[in-house]
């Protein structure tokens, strides 16, 4: 008897064993670079202060659907940085102090203080390259953007600051992408309507748009550094009639002490865009548009005054 029910237990492990193995095959991660089957199609998640995607990519055009299943706003931003060998410290250890005690110091009305500390910003900061992203998206909304990335090491990044003030980023909402010299053969889908971007003209924008799948081609005509040490970029929001579109302005730019700080304002759903860009560099970013205001606003400081806040109606 002893005998049988030592058989059977090893029978039953084994049993065990194999439907786990099994298991795990079906659960394994995706492999860590764009395989065949997602060829220029990278899926992005937020569930609270991460990016869950893949570390290695192909260069050329991707269009990335990024889901935010958190509670709060993001975006994610392609920094490309100036050398492979930026490691983990010289971000966590080096940049990320500058941008927290330059934040804290604001919040605290000490201006001098704030400078001082931005001051400390490592110089190789100032030699990173954007080459696009997704425009801010609310809560329960998934953003689509296709952008052209050149091979190198990239820092993905969301800024927006949490409910006391606190980067993001310094909550873990940053990771490595190395994007590899292997082009992809994705092609952005035919645009619907055509947004020029500069600091001169500000927004210049064609046609009308109407309800239903939109994909709007963004060029950005030139780069500058505007008061908050960043260039422009596009984001389309939509807004409840009487929204309040000084407040919006306002909490577009985060050198105010509330500034892209949670909660975002009332009566406004963001719903995707395309991050900053290099001079001369193109994005794309799609949506399914309902009846209702829309507006597309650059998350720079006086936005309004500088061209780069656009409202129309769907009809």
């Amino acid at each position: 008897m002893k005998t049988n029910n030592l058989t059977s237990l090893i029978l039953l492990l084994s049993v065990l064993l194999f439907f786990n193995c099994k298991n795990e095959k079906k659960t394994e991660p995706i492999e860590d670079i764009a395989s065949d089957e997602n060829y220029g199609q990278v899926e992005v998640i937020t569930r609270a202060m991460e990016f869950q995607t893949l570390d290695t990519l192909r260069s050329g055009w991707t269009t990335f659907s990024y889901k935010n299943l958190s509670g709060e706003v993001h975006f994610f931003l392609m920094d490309k940085l100036p050398s492979d060998s930026i490691v983990k410290s010289d971000i966590t250890d080096h940049l990320m102090p500058a941008f927290d005690d330059g934040m804290k110091y604001l919040i605290e009305e000490k201006v001098d203080s704030a400078m001082a500390a931005f001051g400390t910003i490592p110089t190789w900061f100032n030699d990173v390259k954007r080459y696009g992203g997704s425009g801010l998206i609310s809560p329960g909304k998934t953003a689509v953007s296709t952008i052209n990335l050149v091979p190198g090491k990239y820092m993905m990044e969301c800024y927006v600051k949490a409910i006391n003030g606190e980067w993001h980023t310094s909550h873990g909402m940053w990771k490595f992408i190395t994007v590899v010299d292997e082009p992809t053969d994705h092609k952005p889908s035919k645009a619907t309507h055509t947004l020029s971007v500069s600091s001169t003209n500000g927004y210049e924008f064609d046609g009308k748009p109407t309800a239903g799948k939109t994909i709007f081609k963004v060029d950005f005509i030139d780069q500058v550094p505007h008061e908050h040490f960043s260039g422009h970029d596009v984001n389309l929001i939509k807004y409840k009639d009487g929204a309040d579109m000084d407040a919006l302005v306002h909490w577009l730019n985060w050198m105010n002490p509330d500034g892209l700080r949670t909660p975002a304002p009332d009566q406004f759903e963001f719903l995707g865009g395309m991050n900053n860009c290099e001079a001369g560099e193109t994005g794309y970013f799609e949506v399914v548009l309902e009846p209702g205001n829309y507006v597309l606003v650059s998350e720079t400081p006086k936005a309004d005054e500088k061209g780069m806040l656009k409202t129309f109606v769907v009809d």
